[in-house]
């Protein structure tokens, strides 16, 4: 019989020697740490499922494009290069390093972070020291116990004593870990392996998409108070451009750029998050176990001020300021801008650039001045549309501000989506009168504010007279202001005739109509039917 023993001795030599020359390329090769960067570049997409409504705070559904310049010395022969301090939501297969001497051989990204969440999720299943601290006494107490569950939605360990919940008992508890451990970084960190045949000093450009990333415009709108509703009128159109960093990561003197409009981008699907994040604790029944009973802790009322009576301070030098008349809106909300975003076109989209250095801190929102419109005209229109209204149903209208987006208005300038504020003055200063959102408004284009409902402005819909062919019908709209108003009142059915008081709106049937101070207009039309 032939004997294979030889064969699969070489065979073992063979792979031992392969296992001992990986170890030995592991060995000689250096890590160098790049934690330091040079100049950072963040150009942010909005969100584009956000719609109307606001930013995400704890963690921005928009995105970044961030581009560092770092400076490293690189040695001769393999080397692995750590990028520190990378956005937490980096998008690995996106990451590009340039001005390498040979380029990046192999790249990695460590999603596991040192942090609450992370020594957590690293310990699962080990065991662990609970600190405990008498709140009576002040005596510590240490027992070991193995984590059985966590870190979402709360940390379970077991004892002898049983199964306990982090935190759930009442007293001051925490976790004591052995050790750090070697697969947790400080900071997220980006690692590529390269090789140089000399040691080199070179500034490499690392870029790469990253989550977490938002950005909209906040439009303030102040006008003054109407002696007319009707005809043209001014108004003071500001607006912040507001930026979200939902990432643990600071950049600092960031060149910063947003990017208005809708990208082509495909859907790359859920992303993982670093485990670099708090703890969120829970606790059953209501914040507490059985042994220690619910307490509601309030704190008690801030005291008044001393010697504060009617007004007036007897006891103290205090001078309290309770109102003050403002007669100019521009005076009292629109901002001072010392830096103003500036606007450039990029194909289709809109580029807004921040023409200083700015810190874009971790876990906030920065905002800069991004357009300032004085004087700016529009007109108040209530609005309604008779398809949303039940026969014989009275209903208060709605109103908007509207304007068109051209030099002559006081306008014309791209005005990207976002929320809005109109502030109306008054004897006691800018009061509230409504908010909302605000879609693209490009050059040319209508822009229009829509306002809340006015209770004293209603329009009745009635049905008067039906036949085969068609269905009559009676709108009455009142006005029980003291000012005359103008009003379009949306009719998108096909009508069976002409009504001089009916005429299209931007391809439907409006009836435009002005409707003087306490008093009323009716209007009939018929709306064919079809047949049966």
């Amino acid at each position: 019989m032939r004997s294979f023993l030889p064969l699969i001795s070489t065979r073992g030599l063979f792979l031992s020697a392969l296992i001992l020359l990986i170890n030995a390329q592991a060995i000689a090769r250096e890590t160098v740490i790049s934690s330091d960067r040079d100049a950072v570049n963040i150009t942010i997409y909005q969100d584009p499922n956000r719609f109307d409504r606001a930013i995400n705070a704890s963690w921005p559904r928009g995105y970044a494009l961030i581009s560092e310049q770092r400076t490293i010395t690189i040695p001769a022969g393999e080397t692995q290069i750590r990028f520190e301090g990378v956005s937490e939501g980096m998008l690995p297969e996106s990451a590009v390093v340039s001005a390498l001497p040979h380029g990046v051989i192999e790249k990695n990204r460590g999603e596991r972070l040192l942090s609450p969440h992370g020594l957590v999720d690293a310990y699962l299943k080990r065991r662990v020291t609970i600190k405990r601290t008498s709140a009576e006494t002040g005596e510590t107490l240490e027992k070991e116990v193995f984590i059985t569950a966590g870190p979402t939605g709360g940390v379970i360990f077991e004892s002898d004593e049983g199964f306990e919940a982090l935190r759930c008992t009442g007293l001051p508890e925490r976790i004591i870990y052995p050790k750090a451990p070697d697969d947790l970084s400080a900071k997220p960190t980006l690692s590529i392996i390269t090789q140089s045949e000399r040691e080199v000093r070179v500034t490499v450009t690392l870029t790469y998409l990253a989550s977490g990333f938002d950005w909209q415009a906040n439009y303030i709108a102040n006008i003054e108070p109407d002696a007319a509703l009707i005809g043209d009128k001014k108004m003071d159109l500001f607006a912040w451009l507001t930026v979200a960093n939902g990432s643990n990561q600071s950049f600092d003197n960031a060149n910063l750029i947003a990017i208005a409009g809708s990208p082509n981008r495909e859907n790359i699907g859920r992303q993982i998050r670093p485990t670099g994040k708090e703890l969120r604790l829970q606790c059953w029944p209501q914040g507490r176990t059985h042994q220690v009973p619910l307490r509601a802790n309030f704190p008690p009322p801030p005291p008044s001020p001393v010697g504060f009576k009617d007004g007036k301070c007897d006891d103290c030098d205090v001078i309290f300021v309770t109102a003050s008349k403002r007669t100019s809106v521009a005076e009292t909300l629109t901002p001072l801008t010392a830096i103003k975003a500036e606007q450039e076109n990029l194909g289709d989209l809109k580029l807004y650039r921040i023409p200083e250095r700015v810190n874009v801190k971790a876990k906030g929102q920065k905002q800069v001045a991004m357009i300032v419109q004085p004087d700016a005209q529009y007109r108040r229109i209530f609005v309604g549309d008779v398809s949303e209204f039940d026969d014989g149903e009275t209903v208060a209208l709605e109103y908007v501000l509207r304007s068109k987006n051209d030099k002559k208005s006081g306008l014309g300038l791209p005005l990207p989506k976002g929320r809005f504020a109109v502030f109306e003055n008054s004897n006691y200063g800018p009061l509230l009168i409504g908010e909302g959102s605000i879609d693209d408004s490009a050059i040319d284009g209508k822009v229009e504010l829509l306002m809340p409902e006015v209770a004293d402005v209603r329009l009745e819909i009635e049905s008067i007279k039906k036949s085969k062919r068609r269905q009559n019908y009676r709108a009455r709209l009142s006005n029980a202001t003291h000012h005359a108003i103008s009003a379009e009142i949306e009719i998108p059915y096909i009508l069976s005739d002409r009504n001089k008081d009916i005429r299209k709106i931007d391809g439907i049937a409006t009836w435009a109509v002005t409707v003087a101070a306490n008093g009323e207009a009716v209007l009939k039309y018929s709306v064919k039917l079809e047949r049966q």
